[in-house]
């Protein structure tokens, strides 16, 4: 099935071969150790379930762009994905 996403939300890597993956950004999360965003493929990926999401950490570059890494660390994706919950809790007792 297609989505539909805005251009500033997509995010567009390339793997290791060149080629180009497009992924949505579902959350930017701030943590001690760093800025990390969270991201699904719009396609889904070998070994990916539909509902899964990567954990990838983001850096500035001296000239200014992102530069995405994926975290491999259970432990930073734990920390993460508990702090992605807690903020949704935390929007859901405001409404």
């Amino acid at each position: 099935m297609a989505k539909n996403y805005e251009n500033d939300e997509l995010v567009v890597l390339k793997n290791d071969g060149g080629e180009e993956i497009k992924l949505i950004e579902i959350a930017g999360i701030a943590l001690e150790s760093g800025y990390y965003a969270i991201l699904q493929p719009v396609e889904l990926l070998e070994g990916m379930e539909e509902d899964e999401a990567l954990v990838f950490e983001v850096e500035t570059t001296d000239e200014g762009d992102d530069k995405y890494t994926i975290v491999l660390d259970d432990d930073v994706v734990d920390a993460v994905f508990e702090e992605y919950y807690r903020l949704l809790d935390e929007a859901e007792e405001q409404e």
